[in-house]
C-alpha cells in the first residue's frame, strides 16, 4: 500500500488543504466507512472509468462519474475499497470551496457531485494517469489547479466566516460567543457560514471534537473514556458517546479495538 499527501503551494492554500494520492491493492475489507471531517473533497479514480457508490447500507454498487466533487457529511460514508487502487484527492480547505468553484458549499451537504459539472476537466484524468511516479501525479494535479487559478479569478474568501473559524479552532468558543464577538447575530453567522464552509457552525465544531477523539484513540492514547471526553471538548463522556455513535455507528471501544491504517477510514464487517 502507498500513500502520499502534500500542502499545495502557498498560492492554492486559501482554497487547498491537501493533495493526496493512494494506491491500496487486494484491502482485506470490500467496504469501508470513511468518517466525516468536515472538509469538502475532489476525488479521481485512475483505475477504471467511474467511482461506486455503495449507498447508505454499502449494499449498492452504482457507477459514478469518475471524478466527483464530496460535499461535507455529517455522518460516514461507506466507500468500495476498489477505488482505493489508484486514486488522487484533493482535500479542500474550510471556506475554500465558493472561491474555487464559486457556488454555496451547503448546496453539497451530504451530497456527491460530477466534477465536470463545475470543471471541465476533459485532459486531467489522461494527464494523471500518465505520469510514473505518484509524485509526478501530484505535481500535475497541483499544475492543473494553479492554470485553473490563472484562468479564472477565484472570489475571496469571506472574512465572517474566516474569523468564525480561527474562533472555534483556536479559542473553543461556542456559537453563540462567536457570534458575539463577530459582532452579528447567531442566525446571520449560521447562514454564512453553512453557505461557505458547507455545514451549520455548530455541527462543523461537533466533528471537530469527534476528530479530536477519533485522533487520540487512532494514536492508542489510554485514558478513561471520561477523561478523554473532556479533553476533547465534550461536556461529558454520554454526550461523547452519543456523538461517536451518531458519526461511525460504532462505540469507541469497537473503534479502539481495531488496527486502523487510517484514521478516518474502518472496515466494514
Amino acid at each position: 500500500m502507498l500513500f502520499l499527501n502534500r500542502p499545495p503551494s502557498p498560492a492554492l492554500q486559501p482554497f487547498i488543504r491537501m493533495l493526496w494520492y493512494c494506491r491500496a491493492l487486494g484491502l482485506p475489507f470490500a467496504r469501508e466507512r470513511v468518517l466525516p471531517n468536515g472538509c469538502m473533497q475532489i476525488l479521481i479514480n485512475l483505475s477504471r472509468d467511474y467511482l461506486t457508490d455503495c449507498g447508505d447500507d454499502g449494499t449498492s454498487n452504482l457507477r459514478q462519474p469518475q471524478t466527483m466533487i464530496s460535499g461535507a457529511r455529517a455522518r460516514y460514508e461507506i466507500i468500495d475499497t476498489g477505488d482505493l487502487n489508484d486514486l488522487a484527492g484533493i482535500v479542500i480547505e474550510p471556506g475554500g470551496f465558493p472561491g474555487l468553484f464559486r457556488e454555496r458549499a451547503d448546496l453539497l451537504f451530504n451530497l456527491s457531485t460530477a466534477l465536470d459539472d463545475l470543471w471541465q476537466t476533459p485532459q486531467l484524468v489522461d494527464s494523471l494517469c500518465r505520469a510514473r511516479t505518484p509524485a509526478r501525479k501530484l505535481d500535475r494535479l497541483e499544475s492543473f489547479l494553479q492554470q485553473l487559478l490563472r484562468r479564472r479569478e477565484p472570489a475571496r474568501r469571506s472574512e465572517t466566516a474566516d474569523h468564525a473559524l480561527y474562533l472555534f479552532r483556536h479559542r473553543g468558543l461556542n456559537v453563540s460567543s462567536c457570534a458575539r464577538s463577530i459582532g452579528i447575530s447567531e442566525r446571520r453567522l449560521s447562514q454564512v457560514f453553512r453557505e461557505q464552509v458547507g455545514l451549520s457552525p455548530k455541527l462543523w465544531c461537533r466533528i471537530q471534537r469527534f476528530q479530536a477523539a477519533t485522533g487520540a484513540l487512532h494514536r492508542g492514547i489510554d485514558m478513561p473514556w471520561a477523561e478523554l471526553a473532556l479533553s476533547c471538548g465534550y461536556y461529558d463522556q454520554a454526550h461523547f458517546a452519543n456523538d461517536f455513535k451518531a458519526f461511525s455507528s460504532i462505540d469507541p471501544t469497537t473503534y479502539s479495538a481495531q488496527t486502523l491504517r487510517w484514521q478516518n477510514h474502518v472496515p466494514v464487517v
